[in-house]
C-alpha cells in the first residue's frame, strides 16, 4: 500500500479521488462526442436548407406553364413528384403474380463451403452470381391520371443515385444431402451450403420523387435528366414529404445527441469540481 510521509493511502481514497482516470476519460469522451454530434448537426442542418430550397413540381400544367416562362424552356434543379408509369408494356416479375414494374433486378448466388486443410475449418464463399437487370422507358404523372397527356418523362434512371427498387422476391434453397453427397463433398473438401434467389422491381403507381433538370420539348413533352451544373441525379421512392421528414428527424437526432453527450459530460466535471472543493473545504476546516 503506498506511503507518503507517513500517510497511509487507502483504495478508497485512490478510488475517490476527483481525478479519477476513468471519470477523466468519461468526461472528454462525452465532449469529444458531442462537438462530433455537433457538427454532423450543423451539417444536416445544412443539407436540409439547401433540400428546402429546391422548387417542388408535380408533372400538371403549372409545370409546363412554369417550364414554357422560363429561360430556354429549362428548370437547372427541381424536385417532381409524381407516380410511376410505364410508357409501353410494364415488366412482370418472375415469382410474384399480378406484380409489374419499369426496372427489374435478378440476383441468383450460390453459397458453398471449402474445407481450408492448414487452419481445419470450413470457409465460406459466394459462387456462379449472377445478374439480370431490365428496364422499359417510363414517366412520371399525377395522382388519378394514368391516362393523361401531361407527364414528365424520366431519362436514364439506372445513372440516378438512390434506393429506388423494393424487393418483391427472396428464397433461400438449401441442398438435401444424402449419404452419398456426404461421402462426395469428404473426397472433394467442398459442398454447397444454400442457393439464393431475389429480385427487386420499381413498381408501376409507385410514389416517386426526382430531383434533376426537367426540360420542355415540343411545347408538351417534359422530360427529367441529369443536372448538367453538377448536381446530383436523385430519384427516391417516396413522397417529398416523406422525405423531407426523414432528414428532418435525421438531424433531430444528432440534436438530440449532441444535448445528452454534452449534459453527460458537464455533469461528470461539475461532479468531479464539487467533490474536489468540497474536500479542500474540509480539510481546510
Amino acid at each position: 500500500m503506498p506511503q507518503l510521509h507517513g500517510v497511509v493511502l487507502t483504495d478508497t481514497d485512490m478510488s475517490d479521488s476527483p481525478l479519477n482516470p476513468l471519470v477523466m476519460i468519461g468526461i472528454g469522451s462525452s465532449f469529444a462526442f458531442s462537438g462530433l454530434f455537433y457538427h454532423l448537426y450543423q451539417e444536416k442542418k445544412k443539407e436540409l436548407q439547401k433540400l428546402k430550397e429546391i422548387p417542388i413540381f408535380k408533372p400538371d400544367q403549372h409545370l409546363v406553364k412554369v417550364l414554357n416562362a422560363s429561360l430556354h424552356k429549362r428548370l437547372q434543379y427541381v424536385a417532381v413528384e409524381g407516380l410511376v408509369q410505364a410508357d409501353g408494356e410494364p415488366l412482370t416479375s418472375q415469382f410474384v403474380p399480378r406484380c409489374s414494374g419499369v426496372i427489374q433486378k435478378i440476383v441468383v448466388e450460390e453459397y458453398w463451403k471449402y474445407w481450408n486443410s492448414v487452419t481445419g475449418t470450413w470457409n465460406s464463399q459466394t459462387v456462379n452470381r449472377k445478374e439480370t437487370n431490365n428496364s422499359v422507358p417510363f414517366s412520371l404523372v399525377c395522382p388519378g391520371s394514368y391516362i393523361s397527356d401531361v407527364f414528365v418523362k424520366v431519362q436514364k434512371p439506372l445513372d440516378a443515385s438512390g434506393c429506388y427498387l423494393e424487393r418483391v422476391h427472396l428464397k433461400v434453397k438449401r441442398p438435401e444431402e444424402g449419404l452419398v453427397d456426404i461421402v462426395v463433398q469428404g473426397l472433394s473438401s467442398q459442398k454447397p451450403v444454400a442457393m439464393k434467389e431475389s429480385e427487386e422491381l420499381l413498381r408501376v403507381g409507385t410514389t416517386m420523387t426526382g430531383f434533376g433538370e426537367v426540360v420542355l420539348e415540343g411545347g408538351q413533352v417534359m422530360r427529367l435528366q441529369a443536372p448538367q451544373d453538377g448536381r446530383k441525379y436523385v430519384l427516391v421512392p417516396s413522397d417529398h414529404r416523406s422525405f423531407m421528414d426523414r432528414h428532418e428527424a435525421s438531424a433531430s437526432m444528432w440534436k438530440v445527441l449532441t444535448a445528452a453527450t454534452g449534459i453527460t459530460g458537464a455533469s461528470l466535471l461539475a461532479n468531479v469540481l464539487y467533490n474536489f472543493f468540497g474536500k479542500q473545504d474540509d480539510r481546510s476546516k
